[in-house]
């Protein structure tokens, strides 16, 4: 259940990242779109946050819980941030290839704090998501593809704040509730935002007919994917999410084959096929560790 949680989370950032595309089509600016996503997400773990402290539930934010939150919401809004920018420096396909390098960094990182050891089927998990997005990008082909420094780093930097996010939320798990966690986290992410905004178009928003997708943008991008994401990864290791998260590329995908009519090549549809194979096969493999581990304490 905690990787279908995860992943289910990541399905709904993938169909998010689609409803973000028709938004930026009809004039709306990344920052705004970004912003509303994690207002919307506040709004719904805030109203949580309320009915619990009505129901009788007290003393929800300890200092370690808040540190650990505002780390998350930082890094939540570094990926955000970074991911357009290289977007806007060099192109989509870098841009995409670049962040998701992020089970990479996680991985490392798991390996260097001795969480997890390495192994030879985790090291072609890596490698198979990184095929796989690439093969769905086209960045290998070179073709209308502008590598530039600016590009290269806000991409890395993305995939590096996608890797501090889901250790933050890792960790802050542990300190407290869901709806606290993640009340603070969007909280951070809104103060960071705010200097980024063009506001005059911020405010437009409500009045506007694009409203409707906006709600639903909101509640799909951060009030159920964090919700289903944050509380799936309590029962996951950081490496597993980063992983199973990769189903988003692969939804963003074919959210755009089969709602908004774009073509898919044979190397797209391809890689989307790599990224599922190799999530799946890697949660299997986990789970019959477990079974194994379980039969043989």
């Amino acid at each position: 259940m905690p990787v279908l949680l995860v992943a289910l989370g990541a399905f709904q950032w993938g169909l998010s990242g689609g409803l973000a595309s028709i938004l930026m089509d009809a004039g709306w600016s990344p920052q705004v779109i970004t912003l509303w996503r994690v207002v919307f997400g506040l709004v719904c773990m805030g109203t949580w946050l309320a009915w619990r402290f009505y129901g009788g539930m007290r003393g929800e934010f300890g200092w370690r819980l808040v540190a650990w939150s505002t780390v998350a919401g930082l890094g939540v809004t570094g990926n955000l941030v970074y991911y357009f920018l290289s977007i806007s420096a060099g192109s989509v396909a870098v841009a995409i290839t670049l962040m998701y390098t992020a089970p990479v960094m996680v991985y490392l990182v798991s390996f260097l704090l001795r969480t997890e050891r390495p192994t030879l089927g985790s090291g072609l998990v890596i490698v198979a998501t990184l095929v796989g997005i690439t093969l769905m990008t086209g960045v290998y082909t070179g073709s209308s593809v502008r590598l530039t420094t600016f590009a290269i780093t806000s991409g890395l930097l993305s995939g590096a704040s996608y890797a501090l996010f889901i250790f933050a939320f890792k960790s802050a798990g542990r300190h407290g509730s869901t709806p606290a966690a993640l009340t603070v986290a969007f909280t951070a992410a809104v103060i960071a935002l705010a200097p980024l905004v063009d506001w005059s178009q911020a405010i437009r928003a409500p009045a506007s007919p694009d409203f409707g997708l906006f709600i639903l943008f909101g509640l799909m991008g951060a009030g159920l994917s964090f919700l289903c994401y944050f509380t799936g990864l309590r029962g996951v290791l950081p490496s597993t999410a980063a992983v199973t998260a990769m189903v988003e590329p692969a939804t963003a995908t074919l959210f755009g084959v089969l709602l908004l009519g774009q073509l898919l090549s044979p190397s797209e549809a391809a890689g989307v096929v790599v990224i599922l194979v190799a999530v799946t096969w890697l949660n299997v493999q986990q789970q019959l560790q477990r079974r194994r581990e379980a039969r043989n304490p």
